[in-house]
Parts: structure tokens; C-alpha cells; sequence
């Protein structure tokens, strides 16, 4: 993977797909956290959830219409 895999600096619809490239990309080097944040107008928060999403429920935990869900299974009492 290369820069130039990466979705463009203009995305505005996040699928599955360009999130967990991006994700990809951070955690091998191909581009800093600050600089993804900064391409894609992120918040470094929404960056870590995606990360989050993807360690705790895999590639599928970051379908827009599953987080609630995963939310409610991470916010219970000794998770």
C-alpha cells in the first residue's frame, strides 16, 4: 500500500473500505496520524474510534449502522 491507495484527501462518504485503509495506512508508517487527521479533516477521536471499531468487532464494526450497537456492548458494567 502507498499514499496513492489511499482515498482522496477530499472524501466526505466513508465507507468501510476507505476507513479501514486509512487505518492500514497509519499503523504501518505510510502516514502519520497527524497527517491522516489533517488529509481527511478528522479529529484525532474519530481516527482512535475507527481503531477501536476494528480491534474490538473487525472490519464490520465500522458499518455506520452497527455502532450503536457496539457502543451499547462496550458501555456495559465489565467489558
Amino acid at each position: 500500500m502507498t499514499l496513492d491507495d489511499l482515498p482522496p484527501p477530499q472524501t466526505k462518504r466513508w465507507v468501510i473500505r476507505r476507513k479501514a485503509q486509512v487505518v492500514v495506512a497509519v499503523r504501518s508508517g505510510i502516514i502519520s496520524l497527524e497527517d491522516a487527521c489533517r488529509r481527511y479533516n478528522l479529529s484525532i477521536e474519530e481516527f482512535l474510534s475507527w481503531q477501536r471499531l476494528i480491534d474490538r468487532h473487525g472490519i464490520g464494526g465500522l458499518r455506520a449502522t452497527r455502532i450503536q450497537q457496539y457502543r451499547d456492548v462496550v458501555d456495559e458494567p465489565g467489558y
